[in-house]
């Protein structure tokens, strides 16, 4: 399980861009987004810098908790 913290995501508009940038890299993947607190679970086995790519790409980018 990946977790992202993603100060930027703070509503439901940008939870679902979030959630679509990181489908981009694994279409199969559950994601969990909690808006109130940034942060994001990705379940997969994809390369976590892969989504970081994709999140960045798309204006989200991930901080370090």
């Amino acid at each position: 399980m990946l977790h992202f913290y993603i100060p930027k995501m703070t509503c439901g508009g940008c939870a679902k861009s979030v959630t679509q940038a990181l489908l981009s890299v694994d279409p199969h993947a559950p994601i969990e987004t909690n808006t109130a607190l940034g942060e994001v679970w990705v379940d997969s086995t994809m390369e976590e810098s892969d989504f970081i790519a994709a999140l960045s790409k798309v204006g989200f980018p991930v901080r370090n908790t």
